[in-house]
């Protein structure tokens, strides 16, 4: 995992939430009460019972009626972070894995540094999450979940997405390579529409998602012409294959295809999209690539 220099250098930055806050707890997000933090929100009319330290008597001598300021109440807002742990998550010479945690780690970091309430789910145990609240001093215990995290088996992308709760207002991260047979008939085409565009909480109002999704695209040289087994990942059946130049042509064709439209559907449901590889270098992946996620 990452230093505590590396996450020093995060404290500048913020995860963009596109709604505000409905949550009941105090936080540093702009909420839809009103309360008594330093924001200036609106002007209203002085009914009985009102706080008189809050009269606008500028106001009172110019309109000769009485008003009182009110100030925007600031609570914190859950930030989602679903973390695929199937078994295709393990490739690689520096696995996907290892990427995902680190990202969910920074994602985390972000949150708890503003006072948010944060909820990890492993996508195949969507029932038990790892939630954290408090601050900074809380993040340690969210580095060991991840650092036990194990990468097997099976996920349903869309299936984990329709299970997450609908509680306050927030954002979600999808953390996926999104490599399921079914994914891109089912979740892209709009058979998966509530997962797509987003479930819709109690309140009425969907929360923002932002998927990232880490792939290997490149295939080794010394496999590019010639006889291949392939291994899949999760359910471990393999098959024999022949590569030659138009071979390898319709794979990068469909490849780019593939990321294109599920670009378009994020693009669609009002997400944000990125594809993060790991042969990225963090930093730059971090604080460029990954810059529409955050709001300062």
């Amino acid at each position: 995992m990452l230093d505590a220099k590396f996450y020093d250098s995060l404290r500048g930055l913020r995860l963009a939430v596109g709604h505000r806050s409905s949550m009941n707890l105090s936080g540093n997000r702009k909420s839809v009460q009103k309360g008594a933090s330093a924001e200036f929100s609106d002007f209203r009319e002085y009914l009985p019972g009102d706080d008189i330290r809050r009269i606008d008597w500028n106001a009172f001598g110019r309109l000769d009626r009485l008003y009182i300021k009110e100030y925007m109440e600031e609570k914190e807002a859950l930030i989602s972070i679903l973390l695929d742990t199937s078994s295709s998550m393990n490739y690689g010479s520096r696995k996907k894995s290892l990427l995902a945690c680190e990202l969910a780690a920074v994602v985390a970091y972000l949150s708890l540094n503003n006072m948010d309430q944060v909820a990890v789910y492993d996508m195949q145990r969507m029932r038990q999450p790892f939630v954290i609240r408090g601050g900074k001093r809380a993040f340690p215990g969210l580095v060991r979940w991840l650092e036990e995290c194990t990468f097997d088996g099976q996920v349903d992308v869309g299936e984990a997405v329709r299970q997450l709760p609908g509680k306050g207002q927030g954002a979600a991260v999808i953390i996926s390579d999104f490599l399921q047979e079914s994914f891109l008939p089912d979740f892209l085409k709009g058979q998966r529409g509530q997962a797509a565009q987003g479930k819709q909480t109690k309140g009425g109002q969907g929360k923002q998602r932002s998927a990232l999704q880490r792939r290997q695209t490149d295939i080794p040289q010394e496999r590019r012409d010639g006889v291949s087994g392939l291994l899949h990942m999760e359910d471990k059946s393999t098959l024999r294959l022949t590569l030659d130049a138009a071979g390898l042509r319709a794979y990068e064709n469909a490849l780019n295809a593939f990321t294109v439209q599920l670009g378009k559907e994020c693009a669609g449901a009002g997400a944000f999209y990125a594809v993060c590889s790991t042969a990225q270098d963090l930093r730059q992946l971090i604080f460029k690539d990954l810059r529409l996620l955050y709001d300062i």
